[in-house]
């Protein structure tokens, strides 16, 4: 069961090994580590170290917070994320989020990797999250004793804050950088989908689809915290030509798209 003597206990830790104020809290999607070599200062904490964190289990997330210095600012960075997929609830996914909103953070920036639904958009490029779908099932606010972190009730009629996404939209014009504006559809997975389910999302009115996100940006809305976020499109999701899934290559993809969503995210930090 969550409660703020958990969330205390792990910013307590944080704070106690140089955590220290930081303005930005950044989640990095799957195949989206590279960032972390452009932080400098750094001090990492592992998960497993943590008081009442949950323990990263997919092979290719790291599981740890990196804190320290990106675009002259102080940023707390969660390298490795929790899934509806690995067996967690939407508590420990969201519980993050909750801790670095303890430490003091202003703004929070996502990533994810994630598959084009709508086929205007390619492999390699990248979407900004202007709205969302949730269909996981379930949201991280369902609990019986909401009420003692926040109103029950989240107006949920702009998730992503308008500022920062402007900024991010402007600097990408500035960079020469595709970013595209669309709709995310969060699914539980792990699993990847059907045909007929991209038929299904393409139909709901989504651009992209991954199995992430969404509940962490539910939560940053429960916290009144400004959010952005991007998706990097790792793969075409067309269920007339649907090709069977080829993991690797959609980490390798994340990989190469990197370094734009660094370029992106380095500079939106230095203009807060």
């Amino acid at each position: 069961m969550l409660s703020k003597k958990h969330i205390a206990d792990s910013v307590d830790y944080l704070k106690a090994h140089g955590f220290e104020a930081p303005e930005v809290g950044i989640v990095l999607g799957t195949g989206l580590g590279q960032l972390v070599d452009h932080i400098e200062n750094q001090l990492v904490a592992h998960y497993n170290n943590i008081p009442s964190f949950p323990l990263a289990t997919v092979e290719f997330h790291s599981g740890k917070l990196i804190y320290g210095d990106l675009g002259g600012k102080k940023v707390v960075v969660m390298q490795g994320r929790f899934h509806l997929y690995e067996g967690y609830d939407f508590i420990d996914i969201t519980y993050p989020i909750r801790v670095m909103h303890g430490l003091g953070i202003k703004n929070l920036l996502v990533s994810n990797a994630a598959g084009a639904v709508n086929l205007t958009m390619k492999k390699g490029d990248m979407m900004l999250l202007d709205d969302h779908i949730n269909l996981q099932g379930g949201s991280p606010l369902a609990f019986k004793h909401v009420s003692e972190f926040g109103e029950r009730f989240v107006d949920m009629s702009a998730p992503y804050d308008a500022t920062l996404n402007k900024k991010l939209l402007a600097i990408a014009q500035s960079q020469n950088i595709t970013l595209h504006t669309g709709v995310y559809a969060s699914v539980v997975g792990p699993q990847l989908e059907t045909r007929a389910e991209y038929r299904m999302l393409k139909i709901m009115g989504a651009d992209a689809v991954g199995m992430s996100t969404v509940p962490e940006i539910i939560v940053a809305n429960h916290l009144g915290l400004p959010v952005a976020a991007v998706s990097v499109l790792t793969d075409e999701c067309d269920p007339d030509n649907l090709k069977p899934v080829n993991i690797p290559e959609i980490i390798a993809v994340a990989g190469q798209a990197e370094p734009k969503m660094v370029s992106l995210f380095s500079e939106l930090i230095a203009q807060l």
